[in-house]
């Protein structure tokens, strides 16, 4: 379904061998265990006007990590953010469209006092984009690795 998205269930059993119903059981499952997290399209920041790609790690004042979520979820430059171990408490996955204008959604994740520290790494490129299949390969042949 990656590497086809816009493949039909009935397309995907003549192609897998299977009964229509079968795959919509099959895929009904996955949704609902959590494996299948969306059907959207995967969108481009960059060819939307935000070429800039950085990853933000934020240490966060004692005891405030609710209000940090909550201050970063307002920012829509910040696509994701995950908690951490480490050095830094989250880590922001942030698009801007300059290095000024990331500057300044930096200003304003400073802003928030419960956020004491920013470090911020640019991405220049990309290696290895997002991929799924080697994973899902390994996962169905673990004695192939």
């Amino acid at each position: 379904m990656r590497a086809h998205p816009r493949i039909g269930l009935t397309e995907l059993a003549r192609l897998l061998g299977v009964a229509r119903g079968t795959v919509q059981a099959r895929v009904d499952k996955l949704v609902a265990r959590g494996v299948i997290g969306d059907f959207g399209p995967t969108i481009v920041p960059a060819e939307m006007g935000y070429p800039i790609l950085a990853f933000v790690s934020l240490q966060i004042s004692q005891g405030r990590l609710a209000e940090a979520v909550q201050a970063l979820a307002s920012v829509p430059e910040i696509i994701e953010v995950y908690g951490t171990s480490g050095q830094a408490d989250l880590l922001c996955r942030v698009v801007a469209q300059s290095t000024a204008h990331l500057q300044e959604i930096i200003a304003r994740v400073l802003a928030s006092p419960a956020v004491q520290r920013t470090d911020t790494t640019i991405a220049l490129s990309t290696q290895v984009p997002y991929r799924i299949e080697p994973l899902l390969h390994a996962a169905a042949h673990p004695d192939a690795i």
